[in-house]
């Protein structure tokens, strides 16, 4: 009697299931373009979408740059990978990187279009392009799960009016996020996304926490105009990046904070021969291999669920033509050089 009476005591403590299992497949197009095909784990060629359904992707994440020179990542780009995804019943994640160009912590370009605006125009061509996107996509009948606000954007976006080390950044960066979500809300989308801010250093609570009272405490932009926080993880960037301050910060985050909170961007290497910083502590122990790369993404997951987290992304596990992914990791893909998806694709199955 006194043995059964305590067993639920030892039972494990249940979270919930993520929400959303993902990965960054913006590259695939221009791959395609290139000549390169996927082959599945089966060793059948396949679509990637098909693949990554198959293996548990519940949810692909895409960037949308305003006008590159070349056309990749615009609009009409977005709009066919989208619709791709869509058919094979996955969720999308629209990316806004408010830029003709990569949009990350070192580079927030504005459009060549908006140059030279002051805040309040630059706000307005914000609020009219958001809004135009999401229309674009109702009338082509794809649904869109999330939509982030911005990639990356600690130290601001739309340089240099949004920047945060600007005197007037912080307030000029609440106003133009506000009109980002504003446009997302005023959209003919007949299903709302969830709206994201993105910020990198998901580990760092201090940089966190300082980013959202600084930019709330500025009043335009409120709780009530996004609803998920997500960051971006990296292991091989900072040694102080642990498993465990991951686990806290975004603990920290949903205790403060009350919203949803996710990991949209992570990877790890499946080769590093040479990495440039040291690795976290806790992470020490997981070799650079298409096994560790199972194991990193089921810690991340675990650490997101214990937070009360609802999502985790791989950062272009696909793009065959930049296997190290702007990292001193010689190859952070989950699929091999000829395309063949490698067996850490099917972590998606069991996160």
């Amino acid at each position: 009697m006194f043995f059964q009476s305590i067993i639920p005591f030892f039972l494990p403590v249940a979270h919930a299931a993520l929400a959303y299992k993902g990965v960054d497949w913006s590259s695939l197009l221009v791959e395609e373009a290139s000549g390169k095909s996927y082959i599945g784990i089966d060793g059948n060629t396949k679509s990637l979408e098909l693949i990554l359904k198959n293996n548990g992707v519940t949810t692909v994440r895409q960037r949308i740059w305003n006008n590159p020179s070349n056309g990749d990542y615009d609009l009409d780009y977005n709009l066919k990978l989208a619709k791709r995804a869509h058919a094979q019943g996955l969720g999308i994640y629209l990316d806004f990187h408010f830029s003709d160009t990569w949009a990350d912590p070192g580079d927030q370009t504005t459009p060549t279009a908006w140059q030279g605006y002051g805040v309040d125009d630059l706000a307005d061509e914000v609020k009219n392009y958001t809004m135009s996107t999401m229309n674009s996509f109702q009338s082509a009948g794809i649904p869109l799960s999330l939509v982030s606000i911005g990639n990356e954007i600690t130290a601001g976006m739309l340089w240099p009016t949004g920047e945060m080390s600007e005197s007037s950044g912080p307030a000029n960066l609440a106003t133009l996020l506000h009109a980002a979500s504003a446009g997302i809300k005023a959209s003919t989308l007949t299903t709302q996304p969830k709206i994201l801010i993105h910020l990198d250093n998901g580990w760092d609570w201090e940089t966190q926490e300082w980013w959202y009272d600084t930019v709330l405490g500025e009043g335009p932009l409120t709780a009530d105009d996004y609803d998920v926080q997500g960051v971006s993880y990296y292991p091989f960037y900072n040694a102080d990046a642990t498993l465990a301050s991951l686990k806290s910060s975004l603990t920290s985050m949903v205790s403060k904070y009350g919203k949803a909170v996710m990991v949209v961007e992570t990877n790890w290497p499946a080769s590093c021969p040479d990495p440039s910083y040291t690795f976290p502590s806790d992470a020490k122990s997981i070799p650079y291999s298409t096994a560790g790369q199972t194991t990193w993404m089921k810690d991340v997951a675990s650490a997101v669920e214990a937070a009360g987290g609802s999502g985790v992304f791989y950062w272009e596990p696909a793009w065959l033509d930049n296997a190290a992914l702007g990292s001193s990791c010689a190859n952070n893909l989950m699929f091999g050089s000829n395309g063949h998806a490698l067996d850490s694709v099917e972590v998606f199955r069991s996160i």
